[in-house]
């Protein structure tokens, strides 16, 4: 298998990362760091820190420019670093020393990766916000639907009590719209610019760093952090702590579409997916288990990033390093996760007879926790939870059904007691609830 199934030629279909695998390419990281190199050097000019001359051939030249990654190569494997390596490369291209000097005046290496960072990752929360939400039309749709289709809810892999495939949807859309609903406070406080020099005093950027820090933040569409974050990745940890709970929460949804699509079960159907390629009867349940499997990759991933946020004193470049070795890779995950969540949520269907089914073939017993606080009205409630257990055992020991056997004890329960449909509790309103959130969200 290839280092990466992510950008494999034969397996990147089963992991789909759209633009999102864009924003991560060896280019995509040069033309973010000249971007803000071309911008800082305008910001400075407008402070008088740099001759304003030599900022317009700066900010032109960051946006004419091409400079190859693969020329880097060298300088990068020897400094640790790729920034030293693409300024002598920008300088020489620009083909004037006396421009060519002022740039990337006072600024360190991590500023100028941290921050083109940060305008990738801000393009790639915004494609994130447009599969969550894609994902949420669909489910806030399917619940909506089937908010009345009543459906077997299991715990402990067991029949528990009557619910409806609606409410189970709504379980899935919860938290998928809850990341999405947190998405602008995350924006705001988390996707920062990074400006303050060589060990974070911003000692060689001018007599007012604050102000350059404050306005490259604004024309850069960032956020101002106040600070020097070189040894504060919080920003990070909380992206990446969004990140892994959106994809742990489309794992969630894969892995109960697992169960339910199992043989003996077939409650939902996915497509025409998922060939054998042996036995032509099946149709595995591709796609939920991509989900399963890359939200235990996201939660891996995120356990290393948050061990990468001890850095030691003011830069540390082994927990730097270990940022560059699992952010991305957290990224493609979460965009992989939501793209099939989308397609899924956009396209299963649920099978309503087999979901009666499952209902009628437990005899009644599904019903048992009912059964019992009907009985709590003719007697004490330990006594009614005795009581329905001898029935229940009863009707396991002779195959009889559980209402047979319990309206002939207790003539007097009420006529819709065993109607499953009838006995979702706040299900349908769950159901309601959720659709009715995504569209007013």
């Amino acid at each position: 298998m290839p280092a990466t199934p992510f950008d494999s030629a034969h397996l990147h279909p089963l992991f789909p990362t759209g633009d999102v695998a864009r924003l991560f390419s060896d280019t995509a990281e040069v033309r973010a760091m000249m971007l803000v190199e071309g911008t800082l050097a305008q910001v400075q000019a407008a402070h008088g820190v740099i001759p304003e001359v030599s900022a317009k051939a700066i900010h032109r030249a960051s946006l004419e420019l091409q400079i190859d990654p693969g020329g880097l190569a060298q300088a990068t494997g020897e400094n640790g670093v790729s920034t030293p390596a693409l300024v002598a490369a920008f300088r020489s291209l620009m083909q004037a020393p006396e421009h060519a000097q002022y740039l990337h005046w006072g600024a360190t290496s991590q500023d100028i990766q941290d921050t083109a960072l940060m305008l990738r990752l801000r393009q790639a929360l915004a494609q994130f916000e447009t599969l969550l939400t894609g994902t949420l039309t669909g489910l806030g749709a399917l619940a909506k639907a089937h908010a009345e289709t009543p459906m077997a809810a299991r715990t402990y892999g067991q029949h528990a009590t009557p619910t409806t495939f609606g409410a189970q949807v709504a379980q899935w859309g919860w938290p998928l719209l809850t990341a999405r609903n947190t998405l602008p406070e995350l924006k705001q406080t988390c996707l920062l610019v990074s400006l303050s020099g060589a060990a974070g005093t911003a000692s060689a950027l001018g007599p007012d760093p604050a102000a350059i820090r404050a306005d490259l933040a604004a024309k850069l569409a960032l956020h101002d952090p106040g600070h020097s974050w070189h040894g504060d990745r919080t920003p990070i940890l909380r992206l990446a702590d969004w990140m892994t709970r959106a994809t742990l929460a489309a794992g969630k949804m894969g892995q109960d579409l697992i169960l339910a699509t199992q043989s003996g079960i077939g409650e939902i159907t996915l497509g025409g997916t998922g060939a054998s390629s042996t036995m032509p009867q099946k149709q595995n349940p591709v796609a939920p288990s991509v989900l399963v499997a890359l939200a235990r990759h996201a939660q891996g991933l995120n356990a290393t990033l948050q061990g990468a946020a001890i850095h030691a004193q003011q830069r540390d470049g082994a927990a730097w390093f270990t940022e560059w070795l699992t952010l991305p890779q957290l990224v493609l995950t979460c965009a992989a996760a939501l793209t099939h969540a989308q397609t899924l949520a956009q396209s299963i269907e649920a099978d309503a007879q087999a979901m009666r089914t499952t209902l009628d073939a437990t005899g009644g017993l599904i019903l048992a926790e009912a059964l019992s606080f009907a009985l709590a009205t003719q007697m004490p409630r330990p006594a009614a939870q005795t009581a329905a257990k001898d029935l229940c055992n009863t009707a396991r020991d002779t195959g009889q059904p559980l209402e047979q056997i319990a309206r002939a004890a207790y003539p007097d329960l009420p006529a819709d007691l065993f109607d499953t449909a009838r006995q979702t509790g706040q299900a349908p309103a769950e159901a309601r609830g959720f659709a009715k959130a995504v569209t007013e969200s």
